[in-house]
């Protein structure tokens, strides 16, 4: 099972359509807010299920309305999925992580910072897969992408 991450988009349709382009064949795709509008968009490029949360830019663009976080089974891992602002990623990564440990995650998407980052705590992967549109810790715009194979589960960062 392949799984293409998105956050941040901040209406980037170019770079949206290059990440789309570059990440190939995926089995779901994840949009982790800010601006989730970008969804609508997307769907012209790629055919697949895509679940979406909105983020904290999201309550200007009438587009709210997209879940605040979303927990899935994915080839039996639990994925949850939110944007990051909720549990103050800016300030760390306790809460969500607390939180993520409480619904029995083993995959944590998440947006906000714009800084991509893998982290894996004990079983579970935490991932912000930065932005697609721009960047604050890395010198092109970001995205992410998980494999999940029999019982692994295999995070990357992936520049554009």
């Amino acid at each position: 099972m392949r799984i293409g991450i998105l956050s941040d988009s901040h209406g980037d349709k170019k770079n949206i359509v290059k990440a789309l382009q570059e990440m190939g064949k995926v089995d779901f795709l994840f949009h982790l807010g800010d601006y989730a509008k970008d969804v609508e968009y997307i769907k012209d490029f790629y055919k697949g299920e895509i679940i979406a949360v909105h983020g904290n830019c999201d309550h200007f663009t009438g587009l709210g309305s997209y879940p605040p976080e979303v927990l899935l089974t994915i080839e039996g891992k639990n994925v949850f999925a939110t944007h990051g602002h909720r549990y103050r990623v800016k300030d760390g990564l306790n809460t969500l992580y607390y939180r993520g440990k409480e619904i029995e995650a083993d995959i944590i998407l998440f947006g906000h910072t714009h800084c991509s980052k893998i982290i894996k705590i004990d079983e579970m992967v935490m991932m912000n897969p930065g932005s697609v549109s721009s960047s604050r810790n890395k010198s092109r715009s970001t995205y992410g992408i998980i494999e999940i194979t029999d019982d692994e589960v295999k995070a990357d960062i992936l520049e554009i």
